[in-house]
């Protein structure tokens, strides 16, 4: 069967959140410099087939190709390690220092990654400066303004219309890890995978990730956005209820709902039994009672 039972999704959960906590910090960048990449490739791609036809659902049934892109070539997206690090943690198997390394490092890839990709679209859009960028880039700019300044503008009430959305959007994404998680096949990863990145698009969440992408190239098109609307408006708040959603809605929930009878040492290789990053096996919990 291609289908994987929640019970060994939460198990897969947790050995990726243990593999992930013991990467290099060189392939935590690296990793997550390819996902910011790839979901600004699926976020520009959304843009365009929303101005080409005219129907913003279309630009949803597209993006979901980055996020597939990163879940089966393994790379980092700090949104979904929310959940899968908080539930190796939970399960014991990581410290807590080793969490915040893998969030931070995978942030910083996941910010660059977005940069660069941001920065060669400008330049392809403006014809290197030459041009205004057409109906492309007119959409880009006033996604950038709707992300920060008209969140401003309404106030107290626009942060905390930010950061419901933020919510709701990462509790999808999570799970879209999971989903991925329960299917065996190469298609069945990318169908379960899709259908909850289509639902958080298509109504206009917010995830940081995605908006390490669009606001700066908002900005290099035009948008009349300063550093400090990008980050104090939309950045810090979107990242922190992000990671509040893929912690608790999702690494939280599924590891109480389907808890492990236990991890045993037999679990941890060697190395990973040597690794600070890790807990020692003989703190990984017990049967529940």
């Amino acid at each position: 069967m291609d289908y994987v039972a929640p019970p060994e999704v939460v198990r897969g959960m947790i050995e990726g959140g243990v593999k992930k906590a013991s990467l290099p910090v060189g392939q935590l960048l690296l990793r997550g410099a390819v996902s910011g990449a790839f979901l600004g490739f699926a976020t520009s791609l959304a843009v365009t087939a929303a101005v080409q036809t005219g129907v913003p659902l279309t630009g949803a049934l597209v993006f979901p190709v980055g996020f597939v892109m990163i879940v089966l070539f393994g790379m980092e997206l700090v949104t979904g390690n929310f959940a899968l690090l908080t539930t190796a943690a939970l399960a014991r198997r990581v410290r807590p220092g080793a969490v915040l390394r893998n969030w931070f490092w995978v942030f910083l890839g996941n910010l660059l990654g977005s940069l660069f990709y941001g920065l060669l679209l400008a330049v392809v859009l403006s014809q290197g400066g030459t041009a205004s960028g057409g109906p492309v880039a007119e959409k880009l700019v006033a996604v950038a303004q709707a992300k920060t300044v008209a969140y401003q503008q309404l106030g107290p009430a626009g942060m905390v219309t930010v950061l419901a959305k933020a919510v709701l959007c990462n509790w999808m994404v999570c799970m879209g890890v999971l989903m991925a998680l329960a299917a065996k096949s190469t298609t069945g990863k990318i169908v379960a995978a899709w259908l909850p990145i289509m639902t958080f698009f298509a109504q206009g969440f917010e995830h940081s990730v995605v908006n390490m992408f669009v606001i700066p190239t908002g900005m290099l098109l035009g948008a009349e956005v300063s550093l400090a609307q990008w980050w104090l408006w939309n950045q810090v708040p979107v990242t922190l209820a992000n990671l509040f959603a893929g912690a608790v809605f999702v690494g939280g929930v599924f590891y109480w709902s389907y808890p492990p009878q236990q991890a045993p040492a037999a679990e941890l290789t060697a190395e990973e039994e040597d690794s600070p990053a890790l807990a020692p096996a003989e703190l990984a919990p017990s049967a529940p009672r």
